[in-house]
């Protein structure tokens, strides 16, 4: 055995040794329990950062784990290859995002590789390849005949330069992101998919979901934002009236206004009449529309001139023109009462607009609006009525009226999918003059995204392509055009964890083998960042619940159990390139080794807090490293000199070092299986190596159980730092890999302690520790405590009022 350790080559070894044995392939075998491990894939944006490492290690500990348990452990690995950045990239170094993107793949691939995680590299996908995304269009297909998708005009923020649709997030002070051009609300056609539909069994099953964090729940439960309130009718005379829905009924007799969206048909209406209102609209049209964003913009409006008429007292109402307000929320209309909303007040003291306080009359409106519920006041016939009895008084009054009505309403809006931009798979559509829009049959599919294109940044060049987009209608036969829109990538997103089970599938999107690995529950462990908590979990669980119920799969939601992991942070802040902060996992594999990067990004906090990195405790987890290798060093030294007996017939320091050895174990066992805490593994690890490196016997029943500890140490080190164990497990004469050992046993008898540690308090103050033999009865332990020359000179002169005794851990004495 070498006397350095050589991380480089012994990584190298060990890797081989995984690729060449397919350690990590699996089919499937019910005389196994399965164990479905699956990290969120990553963009292949070229390189892997600190994050990528951190997420996927904890996967791979799992995995490892898991297999150790007997399991047959599926964790596969792919790429979410579509998106704007690839685009971006192309116009940067003026190469076809398919070729940027394959080329991040394989260098993806290679550090990943080198990190040594387990994957199953025979299921590996891209979703930019034509065979998986042909599923998706032939899905998309499907629903389109069930009328689970439908196109419609959205407004939505149009970047005149880049000729493309803006997320909200990409809108930065009105501006592009990337062009800085102003943003125009523009309306234009897009596809939707009814999302809505499941919005109660999607909200319901949160309750279900008891492997997910708290917090991920309410996130979700809060964004599809299940309410009950009224939908209440404004006249306007012979006209259409105007609709608004609330959750605070009780607060209708204080309108004192209406607001409606720049976008809202009335608003338009006002417009034609009056410069300035039209004025303000164009101005609304260059405004963000992020949530934050709105949260804290200056409340602007401006009076439309039109007027409506209140349900109950038939006073005329204002209607406002408010840029809080969109048009994609609810009706696109508001009712106002700026005494009992915050917002509303801001506004209405703004524009001195009347506020009228219906609520709470024992406080005072000067000072704010009143927004918690209580008694009502200058209400008419609903004076002195509750919040349920105004409910219910009011709903019952307006639906005589034929005014209002109950109605529950949600936050979460039909998830629009269309992108007007290039590097995504396209819709599987056909616009015809004639029959309209048309699904691609399904001898066409798949509809392929041309790779070889001209990229020049300004719109997508498929919609400059007649040769992609010219065709005839499948119904007719006339001349027509493909969709030129592709979908948004969370749709690729929503279904690769089916898509792994069965991936060689050429003729189905799934088969009965997703049925093996999906079983109970989904994906047994699911790990990513908890940026993700609502838009891609709550894509993924509705696009189960499509597949479930076009009997592709029987389970009912995608993942188990799931584990969000914390960021990892340099100087208090998220590594990032443009703060220069970030930390290349590539150089600290070379300095350092694989194991020692994956040992300290697991050490460093719990997996789900976030990690501040530091150099020095990279240091020492290289040393930690290194005392492993060492140890067996030693071990391998000695025993070319001194035989390995048998474990019996143990003396004083022997029975101390199994002890120390198996209480490790029995710890880590919990922490590694059921916590996830790994840093508090690797922590009693470097426990028990200290423990061992002090203990030098050579003797013939020292030796078997310096053998028995460090086969112990190296299988349960061996999830987390894999390369050095599987090195030192052969090193130590094994005929088998490790990757294919079991988790090792607890021996019961190694955990009887002859002594246990006795902490002696008197009033709850530490006064002794004493050592006594394990079993002693109550009576002799309180006779040794109060024997003890420390404790005695506390109780001297006192009143012992009572003694607890707890057997082998602690008595505590009372005295006055």
């Amino acid at each position: 055995m070498n006397t350095e350790y050589n991380a480089q080559q012994i990584e190298a070894e060990a890797q081989k040794f995984w690729h060449k044995n397919k350690s990590f392939e699996v089919v499937e075998d019910d005389s196994k329990e399965k164990f479905y491990c699956l990290s969120m894939f990553p963009y292949p944006s070229g390189r892997l950062h600190m994050g990528h490492v951190r997420n996927y290690s904890i996967g791979d500990v799992i995995s490892r784990y898991q297999k150790m348990q007997g399991k047959n452990v599926l964790q596969p690995i792919g790429w979410d290859a579509f998106g704007l950045p690839a685009e971006n990239a192309a116009l940067k170094n003026k190469v076809p995002p398919a070729k940027w993107t394959f080329e991040n793949i394989d260098y993806m691939r290679k550090q990943l590789s080198e990190l040594g995680f387990g994957y199953d590299w025979s299921r590996e996908l891209a979703t930019c390849h034509p065979e998986y995304y042909r599923w998706e269009q032939w899905l998309f297909v499907k629903l389109f005949e069930k009328g689970l998708v439908y196109k419609k005009n959205a407004v939505v923020n149009w970047d005149p330069v880049d000729q493309t649709v803006l997320a909200n997030e990409q809108v930065i002070d009105g501006r592009g992101w990337r062009s800085d051009a102003l943003i125009e609300k523009k309306e234009i056609s897009q596809w939707f998919m009814r999302i809505t539909d499941y919005a109660d069994e999607l909200l319901d099953g949160l309750d279900k979901l008891d492997g997910w964090p708290d917090a991920v729940k309410t996130m979700q439960k809060n964004w599809i934002g299940k309410s009950v309130g009224l939908e209440i009718d404004f006249k306007r005379g012979n006209s259409e009236a105007l609709s608004v829905y609330t959750t605070r009924p009780d607060t209708l007799m204080g309108v004192t206004y209406l607001a409606i969206a720049a976008e809202h048909p009335l608003a338009i209406e006002a417009g034609k009449m009056n410069v300035a209102v039209q004025t303000f609209i164009d101005e609304c049209k260059r405004m963000e529309t992020t949530e934050a964003a709105m949260e804290t913009m200056d409340k602007k409006g401006i009076d439309s001139g039109l007027k409506c008429t209140h349900p109950i007292t038939g006073e005329e109402v204002a209607i406002w023109i408010a840029n809080f307000v969109l048009m994609g929320y609810g009706t696109g209309a508001v009712m106002s009462v700026p005494a009992h909303d915050e917002r509303d007040y801001e506004f209405a003291k703004k524009y001195n607009i009347n506020i009228k306080q219906v609520i709470s009359k024992d406080k005072n409106i000067d000072e704010g609006a009143i927004t918690e519920k209580g008694i009502l006041f200058n209400s008419g016939q609903f004076d002195g009525l509750d919040f349920n009895q105004a409910f219910d008084a009011i709903a019952k009054t307006l639906e005589n009226k034929n005014l209002g009505s109950k109605k529950t309403n949600y936050r979460l809006r039909d998830w629009g999918v269309s992108r007007q931009r290039y590097w995504g798979c396209p819709i599987p559509i056909i616009n015809c003059p004639s029959c309209g829009s048309v699904a691609v049959t399904e001898a066409d599919l798949p509809v392929t995204l041309p790779t070889d294109v001209t990229f020049d940044g300004i719109g997508s060049p498929i919609k400059k392509m007649p040769e992609f987009y010219q065709t005839t209608c499948p119904k007719c036969g006339e001349a027509a055009e493909r969709e030129t829109d592709t979908f948004d990538t969370f749709f690729e997103s929503s279904w690769y964890f089916t898509r792994y089970t069965c991936k060689d599938n050429a003729g189905s999107m799934l088969d009965e083998r997703s049925d093996y690995w999906l079983a109970n529950g989904g994906v047994d462990q699911y790990i990513g960042g908890i940026e993700h908590a609502i838009l891609h979990l709550l894509y993924a669980r509705f696009f189960n619940k499509l597949l479930r119920d076009e009997g592709l799969i029987k389970s009912d939601e995608p993942f188990k159990n799931l584990l969000t992991q914390g960021m990892v942070l340099k100087d208090g802040a998220k590594m990032s390139k443009s703060k220069g902060n970030t930390v290349d996992p590539q150089e600290m594999i070379q300095k350092y080794g694989a194991d020692t990067v994956r040992l300290f990004i697991l050490f460093a906090a719990p997996p789900t807090q976030d990690l501040e990195w530091s150099d020095s405790g990279l240091e020492g987890a290289h040393r930690f490293v290194n005392k492993v290798y060492r140890l067996v060093e030693r071990f391998l030294n000695d025993k070319e000199h001194n035989p390995v007996g048998t474990l019996d017939d143990f003396n004083k320091e022997q029975k101390e070092i199994r002890l120390k050895t198996h209480q490790t174990l029995r710890k880590i066992t919990d922490d590694m299986d059921r916590r996830h805490l790994f840093n508090t593994v690797i922590a009693a690890l470097m426990e028990l190596s200290n423990s061992l490196t002090k203990f030098t016997s050579t003797d013939a029943t020292s030796m078997a159980v310096r053998q028995e500890s460090l086969t112990i140490l190296l299988k349960t080190l061996s999830p987390i730092a894999p390369h050095i164990c599987h090195h030192l497990w052969q090193e130590l004469g094994n005929t088998t890999a490790i990757i294919n050992e079991p988790w090792p046993s607890i021996d019961e008898a190694a955990l009887v302690q002859d002594e246990v540690q006795i902490i002696v308090q008197i009033n709850g103050k530490l006064r002794a520790k004493l050592m006594l033999d394990a079993g002693m009865d109550k009576t002799d332990i309180e006779a040794q405590a109060l024997a003890n020359e420390n404790v005695a000179k506390f109780t001297k002169d006192k009143n012992i009022v009572k003694v607890i005794v707890v057997p082998n851990k602690l008595v505590n004495i009372v005295v006055k």
